[in-house]
C-alpha cells in the first residue's frame, strides 16, 4: 500500500446525515425516539396516505440555522423543499422530502488541525425507514425481510462537504470534530451505533500532481470511526489496484462490510437528474428573516474550538484540553469546578485520572456519578490548603465516587488530615535514619537516588499524612549532620 501511496493522492468527500433532537418528525406529529416497539411512531403522513399534507417542524429550521451558523455558512433569505423521486421499499410516498437548489445553509467550514474542510451545503430532509433481513438466502430458501417505519420522516440535516481531504485519517478528525460541534450545540447526539449519525464517503484517486480527479466512488454503511478508516484505506488500495491494471474504476454506490474489511458494490451511482428532484407542491418557500438568524445566534453556546482555547489559557496543554473538549460531559463538569474556583490543571489531572479510570470500570458517566461537583471543589480545596497530600486525595475521591460522603466529614472521620506539626515528624525521622545505617552511608557516599527511599520509609509510618515540605527539610537535616 505503501507504493500505492507514493503514486496516488485521495481525494475525500463525506456526505453526514446528523438526525436532529426533536420530539417529533420534521412533517408529522409522532415521536420519533431510538428504540421503540417497530411501527409504534407512524402516522397517515409517514405511511403516505392520498390527501394528507406536511407541515414542516419549526424546531428542525432553529436547529438547521444554528448548526449554519456554528459551521461558517450563510443562511439565505429563502429556501425551498423538492421532493427527490426514488422507490425504497422503507419510504412509502415513493418520494423523499428534501433540498435541492436552494438549502438553508450554503457553503463554510469545519476546521481539522492542519486546515480548514469546506461545507459546500446543508439541508434538511426527511429520513427512510429501516430494512431488516432475516432468514436464510437462495432461490428456495426461506429469506425475508421487515420494514420498520418508526424512522421514516425523522429530520435529518445533510452535510455536504467539498472534497478536500487527502487521506483517511483527516476524513476521521473531520467527522469527529464535526460531531462535537453538533453535540455542543445540542441539534445531535452523535450517536454512530444508533444510526443518529452517518457518514457517506465519497472516495476517488488520482495520479500525484495531477490536477483533475478521478472517478469517484460513494461508499455507504459506515457506522464508526474505526469503519470509516478502514473503508477508505480499503477503497484506495481496490481503486489503485483497478488502474495499475490498466482499467477504470466505475462510478457506483458500494456498501461496507465490516466483518469482512471489503467494500462491494450496490448500484450504480445516480447523479441529480436521476432524481427527478422538483419542487414540493405541498410546502411554500421558507422565508427566513435576518432577525430569526440573529435570535438563533444569540442562543449559540461556546464551541469546541473556542473551550479548547479557553483551556489552555488557564494552564492546561493542548493534549489534556482536547481530552476534555472530546467528552462534553466532562468538559462542560470541568467548567463548573473552575466555576467553583478549583484550580484548573489539578482539577483536569484528577478527572483524567482516578474520576476517568472509575467511570470507564462502572460504565457510567461523570453526571452518573455521585461525585457532585461541590464536594469534588471541597476535595480540591483541601489539597490546596495542604489539609491533605495528593495521595491521600486519591485515595478520597474513590471513595467519594463510592458513596458521595462529603470530603470534609470523610478526612475527619479517617483521620487523615496532613501532619505538619514538626515535633511529630522529627522522631519519626530520626528513628528511620538510625534504623537504616547502610543506606545512609550510601546516600552520604553520593547515591543521592536514596533520598526517596527514606521519604517513602517516612510516609510508610505516617500513612501518607506527613507534610511532604517539612518531612523533606527535616530528613535532609538529618542525614546532612
Amino acid at each position: 500500500m505503501s507504493d500505492y501511496k507514493d503514486k496516488y493522492e485521495m481525494v475525500i468527500g463525506l456526505e453526514v446525515h446528523a438526525q436532529l433532537k426533536t420530539n417529533t418528525k420534521i412533517f408529522a406529529r409522532e415521536g420519533c425516539e431510538f428504540g421503540r416497539e417497530p411501527n409504534t411512531e407512524t402516522s397517515a403522513v409517514t405511511l403516505g396516505m392520498p390527501g394528507v399534507l406536511p407541515v414542516l417542524n419549526k424546531e428542525c429550521v432553529n436547529m438547521a440555522i444554528l448548526t449554519g451558523l456554528a459551521l461558517n455558512s450563510n443562511i439565505p433569505s429563502r429556501c425551498k423543499f423538492d421532493r427527490k423521486q426514488y422507490f425504497y421499499p422503507d419510504l412509502p410516498k415513493g418520494y423523499q422530502i428534501s433540498q435541492y437548489d436552494e438549502p438553508i445553509c450554503e457553503g463554510g467550514w469545519v476546521q481539522i488541525s492542519n486546515k480548514k474542510v469546506g461545507v459546500t451545503r446543508a439541508h434538511l430532509e426527511e429520513d427512510a425507514g429501516k430494512l431488516v433481513h432475516a432468514g436464510a438466502a437462495g432461490l428456495y430458501g426461506s429469506s425475508y425481510s421487515l420494514v420498520d417505519l418508526n424512522r421514516a420522516g425523522t429530520p435529518l440535516l445533510e452535510i455536504v462537504s467539498e472534497p478536500d481531504m487527502r487521506s483517511s485519517e483527516e476524513a476521521r478528525e473531520y467527522v469527529e470534530n464535526l460531531r462535537n460541534i453538533l453535540k455542543y450545540i445540542g441539534v445531535c447526539d452523535g450517536n454512530l451505533e444508533e444510526g443518529s449519525m452517518r457518514a457517506d464517503c465519497n472516495i476517488s484517486i488520482r495520479p500525484i500532481g495531477q490536477k483533475e480527479f478521478g472517478t469517484r466512488a460513494e461508499i455507504k454503511n459506515v457506522n464508526s470511526f474505526r469503519s470509516l478508516v478502514r473503508a477508505i484505506e480499503y477503497e484506495f488500495i481496490r481503486q489503485a489496484e483497478i488502474l495499475e491494471e490498466g482499467g477504470q474504476v466505475v462510478q457506483e454506490t458500494r456498501l461496507w462490510d465490516d466483518n469482512a474489511g471489503i467494500t462491494s458494490s450496490m448500484r450504480g451511482k445516480e447523479d441529480a437528474h436521476d432524481y427527478r428532484y422538483f419542487p414540493e407542491p405541498d410546502l411554500m418557500p421558507l422565508e427566513i428573516s435576518r432577525e430569526w438568524v440573529e435570535k438563533i445566534r444569540a442562543t449559540m453556546p461556546e464551541l469546541p474550538a473556542q473551550k479548547l482555547e479557553r483551556y489552555q489559557a488557564v494552564g492546561l496543554s493542548e493534549y489534556d484540553a482536547n481530552v476534555l473538549v472530546n467528552q462534553i460531559d466532562m468538559a462542560l463538569y470541568f467548567d463548573k469546578l473552575l466555576q467553583a474556583g478549583a484550580d484548573a490543571k489539578t482539577a483536569s489531572n484528577f478527572l483524567m485520572g482516578e474520576v476517568a479510570a472509575y467511570l470507564k470500570e462502572e460504565k457510567i458517566s461523570i453526571d452518573e456519578s455521585k461525585l457532585t461537583v461541590e464536594n469534588f471543589a471541597k476535595l480540591l480545596d483541601l489539597l490546596k490548603k495542604g489539609t491533605i497530600s495528593n495521595n491521600i486525595a486519591k485515595g478520597l475521591i474513590v471513595d467519594i465516587l463510592n458513596t458521595g460522603e462529603d470530603a470534609q466529614s470523610l478526612v475527619d472521620k479517617k483521620g487523615l488530615s496532613v501532619i505538619s506539626d514538626e515535633s511529630s515528624i522529627l522522631p519519626i525521622v530520626q528513628k528511620i535514619v538510625a534504623d537504616n545505617p547502610e543506606q545512609v552511608a550510601a546516600y552520604k557516599g553520593g547515591r543521592d537516588k536514596l533520598f526517596g527511599f527514606f521519604v517513602g520509609q517516612a510516609m510508610k509510618e505516617t500513612k501518607g499524612r506527613a507534610n511532604p515540605q517539612l518531612l523533606n527539610k527535616l530528613l535532609k537535616e538529618e542525614l546532612d549532620k
